[in-house]
């Protein structure tokens, strides 16, 4: 299982540089990039890509509705260009209140919506001149991209079982949130896992990003997760995994302990299917320290 980190872009961009640097150093095997409302994931690993060798990059996730699936083949494709083939597309739907209401767009049928959005990105990294149609999405290109860089991966963030149908029928696998082991290991790996073999195709990816906070306070530290993570559990994607979960809130899926409970919920999401682990450090600037180092220490073992 790789390890990698979700890197704080709540900094001014050079510092944002060097913390994934940072992260490199100390033996992180990949950085994951948020798109919110910040900076533009895409363009901040292309920077990072190419100032800091070695390490992985990753989204988590692009949203899919603001940018037609060409347009977002060509950066991921520049990404590739510039880290020498280094990036993991991570692309989801977002959510209804975010689509609907920043961005003005319908969230009808979202996985009609994102059948279509993989039968045209999909081709279109793959270096093939694409032509299609669908109820909502259509593409007629005159040749490939013109940008020499290799297919980078796209994992879907898919919770639900169409959704993580698609994901193992179209896409290269599935990046998951706030999901906890349990449901990793019932719902999202056997359900993406057949639906991929069923479709001919290799054993997907599948990574999951959680919370982590190395504590000898697991109490003040599940209560700040509570507050920082609060929105999680009111998001109705989110929601129905902390429900299948048997979760009260994101505070009860965060991995947070000490050192050897932290590595043992870690390498447990090794054990049950998961082929990367995206952790999201939080707390103190000395928890922060410490998460990354666990994590570090992870690496290889």
């Amino acid at each position: 299982m790789r390890i990698g980190v979700m890197f704080d872009i709540d900094r001014e961009f050079d510092e944002v540089v060097a913390q994934v640097a940072a992260l490199a150093e100390a033996g992180i095997e990949a950085a994951w990039s948020s798109q919110i409302f910040g900076y533009d994931a895409l363009t901040t690993l292309a920077v990072i890509g190419h100032e800091v060798p070695s390490i992985h990059l990753g989204t988590a996730v692009v949203p899919t509705f603001p940018r037609h699936p060409l347009m977002l083949a060509a950066q991921a494709l520049t990404v590739q260009a510039a880290s020498g083939g280094r990036l993991t597309l991570g692309i989801g739907l977002s959510h209804q209140v975010v689509i609907e209401n920043v961005f003005g767009h319908s969230f009808d049928k979202p996985a009609r919506h994102m059948r279509e959005y993989l039968s045209i990105l999909v081709p279109a990294l793959q270096g093939e001149q694409v032509t299609f149609e669908g109820e909502t999405m259509k593409a007629s290109t005159f040749g490939p991209l013109g940008i020499s860089a290799s297919a980078p991966p796209v994992l879907v963030a898919a919770l639900g079982s169409l959704m993580l149908g698609l994901a193992g029928r179209l896409a290269s696998g599935t990046i998951t949130w706030m999901t906890g082991p349990t449901t990793v290991e019932q719902h999202i790996v056997p359900t993406i896992e057949a639906a991929a073999r069923d479709a001919g195709r290799s054993r997907p990816e599948v990574c999951v990003g959680l919370p982590v906070c190395v504590t000898d306070d697991a109490d003040a530290a599940r209560a700040k997760a509570a507050e920082v993570f609060a929105i999680y559990g009111n998001l109705p994607s989110y929601r129905a995994m902390l429900d299948r979960e048997g979760a009260t809130g994101p505070a009860d899926v965060a991995i947070i302990g000490t050192e050897a409970e932290v590595v043992a919920q870690v390498r447990r999401l090794g054990a049950i299917g998961a082929t990367d682990f995206c952790g999201a450090p939080f707390g103190t600037a000395d928890q922060i320290r410490a998460s990354i180092g666990v994590l570090a220490g992870l690496v290889g073992g």
